[in-house]
């Protein structure tokens, strides 16, 4: 049995009301979001980017880890990145600062995973993301079946172990790009 609830505020509240941690799984290579339209901007310009869009996120993240509660997050990305997905890597370092820990993971090395995003909340509340064919997000699906629960935390568990770590990932991602400016 599963059930829909819309973008707002009951899907907020999941965020707000887990007691140990939350994980997400993300599979897509962009993501439209009104609010962070103006920072993707100017980010892929160049310029320096308004980080005030991302205050009340780094704050929630900063509220549970104070807490103890744990938020960890696998991207499993395209190379080359998208600009979206670069976009992604350089906001990553001000979430994991707030102390999330988000990791990368390369699309070939995800083949066994789903490919679809979820959050799975304290190991038990499965919650699958649905997003239209803009990538606009359109509600999240709670499931409630046991053995649904345990294959996503099996996949929870096997994307975090092939994944790499932020900073590792971002250092390599940099000396592709390197590597491709030079040989260009």
């Amino acid at each position: 049995m599963s059930r829909l609830i819309p973008p707002g505020a009951e899907f907020s509240e999941l965020f707000r009301t887990f007691e140990h941690t939350a994980f997400r799984l993300e599979t897509r290579d962009e993501y439209k979001s009104a609010n962070e339209t103006t920072a993707l901007r100017q980010f892929v310009a160049g310029e320096p980017v308004d980080m005030a869009w991302f205050h009340n996120w780094l704050t929630m993240i900063r509220d549970a880890t104070a807490e103890g509660r744990r938020f960890t997050r696998v991207r499993v990305v395209t190379t080359p990145l998208t600009d979206y997905s670069r976009f992604g890597v350089f906001c990553s370092k001000y979430t994991n600062e707030a102390g999330e820990e988000i990791r990368y993971l390369a699309r070939n090395d995800a083949a066994d995973l789903p490919n679809y995003d979820y959050w799975l909340f304290d190991s038990r509340k499965l919650v699958k993301m649905h997003f239209d064919e803009c990538e606009n997000f359109l509600g999240a699906e709670v499931i409630d079946d046991p053995a649904v629960i345990v294959q996503h935390n099996y996949w929870r568990d096997a994307a975090w172990h092939r994944a790499m770590r932020r900073d590792e990932f971002a250092t390599e991602e940099n000396h592709r790009n390197h590597q491709r400016s030079r040989s260009t």
